[in-house]
């Protein structure tokens, strides 16, 4: 079985590991970015199976970050992890192409349970 990498995009130190921990714990590869310049570049250049996106973040934001992306086109599915619970930022996200929205603190259980259900 070939292993999945999954790309944590979020300002939060404590946020990246925790959910990068998690995340290893249950078998996936994964690796970090802390703003949405930094997790363009490696979607260009890893092509990661799984994106998990914060919103609020400096330089680039997570919907501007999915806006810029060919989610629909390419299939990459991205999971939106924030503390926002806006009906209109959530419509906004899925009109781009988010397949899932979840909110802080996160369950790591339900996390993973996400993470496996868009991966399948």
């Amino acid at each position: 079985m070939l292993l999945k990498t999954i790309l944590v995009v979020d300002d939060s130190e404590t946020i990246r590991q925790s959910v990068a921990g998690g995340l290893e714990r249950a078998g996936y590869v994964v690796a970090t970015a802390r703003d949405g310049v930094e997790g363009l570049r490696h979607i260009q250049s890893d092509a990661p199976s799984l994106v998990i996106l914060d919103m609020n973040m400096p330089r680039m934001n997570g919907i501007e970050l999915l806006e810029s992306l060919d989610v629909r086109g390419s299939g990459l599915p991205v999971v939106l992890l924030t503390t926002e619970v806006q009906p209109a930022l959530m419509a906004r996200a899925k009109k781009a192409g988010a397949r899932g929205w979840m909110v802080k603190p996160v369950d790591m259980d339900q996390l993973v349970a996400t993470v496996r259900k868009v991966l399948a």
